[in-house]
């Protein structure tokens, strides 16, 4: 089998992904999907083995395997069957993102290929708008299902829960369009035989080149741990701990010592805590290694069911999928960083900063729910500053851009500009976070749930961290810091500000010369 069928068919597998998020974005009725692109494809062989990834969202990709593997343990795919689900303790994340999984068959009708997508609704029906709330039960967060057949009746149900029923309805048409586009490209590879005998030879490629990676690592035991700020619900300063042993071309990753599942929404799924890990570790592999089910093969995650890293029903776990898994990386990366320090940058800002603002439109006389995540700074690696205002790890979304936010909904962004000055020092600088400012002209419910407001994204080598976030809510002329994690009721007039964190800085900064001037 020579490398270039293998590189062709590496690239037609991950265009048949990319082809999929293209017609998912266009289709879909939510700014969060169509502006933002909160959402992530996939093409699995028959046995559930993830074949391509397009370069989506990767708290997404690590985990739909998972939700993939619960669709073929529930049902016998035929030809028509559309499978979703969203439990977090069924192979989901949290419960606004909502996998579709659906097959692909061959001119006798035998199963061949599954493709999936994930999208994340804005609303599915919890507690407060956003459907991401300060929660302390999993059904205080929404609509829960397993893996369940995709008809008219639960297609009602599902939109019914919600508050914004109508965007829901379309959002899933949107994901059901991606699914059947990408499984037209697979049949039509599959009536003139090209690529589709390729899946274990580039499954096999992608695990060579992972071994050869981990190979170059020296063997041993590393060790990290970082905080999160809080649960949201009293408990602050939890620690996330790693410790990561190489043993020649294989990694263990240990969350044994992890503590138990906490009261807030911070808790995740085993879903989650293994979806930071790939992409951590795949970080240290080559741009075009194969992202599939190949390079998992090398790493071997452990962990606790009932700790907070790998969570129980009924644990809440709203936030978990989007903060929690920030710092799961921060943590491996951490450790990474003692075995190949050459290799590693500084933590980038650790947090999603989201915020969920719902109410009523005036304009439409109709419900509406908000969601968006918000950039900050990226660390500063061994040859480079960190890149300012950008999404980083384990989210890859874009903004919503203010000419779409403001004619979708009713307020406005007053502020949007870097925060100079937040990225850590070092030898090279991290990346600076961003300011975005929200301005109300009624009532609405607002819900901040972030993360480095009281910790600091890390640096290396000596470098600095970088400056934590801040939420302020201005009232009347008058400032107050808001927490990390908060749902509060504005009022006309009001203003949320929130000043994201910068990225840690690298290598200790060099003190500048001063200049001789000569002879005076």
């Amino acid at each position: 089998m020579t490398d270039i069928r293998i590189e062709i068919a590496r690239h037609f597998f991950a265009s048949v992904a990319e082809e999929m998020g293209a017609a998912l974005m266009r289709a879909a009725f939510s700014p969060n999907i169509k502006e933002r692109r909160d959402y992530s494809c996939a093409v699995f062989d028959a046995t559930g083995q993830m074949v391509a990834q397009a370069a989506h969202i990767p708290v997404h990709l690590g985990s739909t395997p998972m939700s993939v593997r619960a669709a073929l343990d529930a049902f016998e795919f035929v030809p028509g069957l559309e499978v979703a689900l969203n439990d977090p303790y069924a192979g989901g994340t949290h419960l606004p993102d909502v996998t579709l999984v659906s097959g692909v068959f061959d001119e006798l009708g035998e199963l061949r290929f599954l493709v999936a997508n994930r999208a994340h609704h804005a609303d599915v029906g919890g507690i407060s708008p956003g459907s991401m709330p300060l929660s302390k039960h999993i059904d205080e967060e929404g609509i829960r299902f397993g893996p369940t057949k995709l008809t008219d009746d639960f297609i009602e149900e599902f939109c019914a829960a919600s508050r914004t029923p109508d965007e829901r309805r379309g959002d899933l048409a949107a994901q059901r369009a991606a699914n059947r586009r990408g499984a037209s490209r697979l049949a039509e590879a599959l009536r003139d035989n090209k690529h589709v005998d390729m899946t274990d030879s580039l499954i096999d490629y992608s695990e060579r080149m992972m071994r050869a990676v981990i190979s170059r690592i020296p063997d041993g035991r590393y060790g990290f741990a970082d905080v999160l700020d809080s649960d949201g619900r009293g408990a602050l300063k939890i620690p996330v701990t790693v410790s990561i042993t190489v043993e020649k071309d294989q990694i263990i990753v240990d969350f044994l010592d992890a503590v138990d599942q906490v009261h807030g929404p911070v808790n995740v799924p085993r879903a989650v805590t293994v979806s930071a890990v790939y992409f951590a570790v795949r970080c240290l592999g080559p741009a075009e290694m194969p992202s599939n089910a190949g390079y998992m093969r090398c790493i071997d995650i452990r962990t606790r069911p009932g700790s907070f890293l790998d969570a129980v029903w009924p644990a809440p776990v709203a936030i978990g999928n989007v903060e929690t898994s920030q710092r799961v990386a921060d943590v491996v990366f951490g450790a990474l960083a003692l075995a190949c320090p050459s290799e590693i940058s500084a933590a980038s800002q650790g947090t999603m900063n989201n915020i969920l603002i719902g109410g009523h439109d005036p304009r439409h006389d109709q419900p509406f729910a908000y969601y968006e995540t918000i950039g900050g700074g990226m660390g500063a690696g061994p040859t480079h500053d960190g890149a300012s205002g950008v999404h980083s790890h384990m989210t890859n979304t874009l903004n919503t851009p203010i000419e779409a936010l403001e004619h979708a909904y009713p307020f406005r962004v007053s502020q949007y500009a870097i925060r100079r000055g937040s990225g850590g020092a070092g030898r090279n600088t991290g990346g600076d976070g961003v300011i975005r400012t929200y301005e109300f002209s009624h009532p609405m419910t607002v819900t901040l749930m972030t993360e480095r407001r009281s910790s600091r994204p890390y640096g290396l080598q000596g470098g600095e961290p970088g400056k934590a976030g801040q939420n302020q809510l201005i009232r009347d002329g008058n400032t107050t810091e808001l927490p990390d994690k908060v749902t509060l009721e504005v009022c006309s007039g009001d203003v949320i500000r929130l000043l994201t964190p910068g990225g840690g800085g690298f290598g200790q900064k060099v003190p500048a010369s001063p200049i001789d001037f000569g002879p005076t």
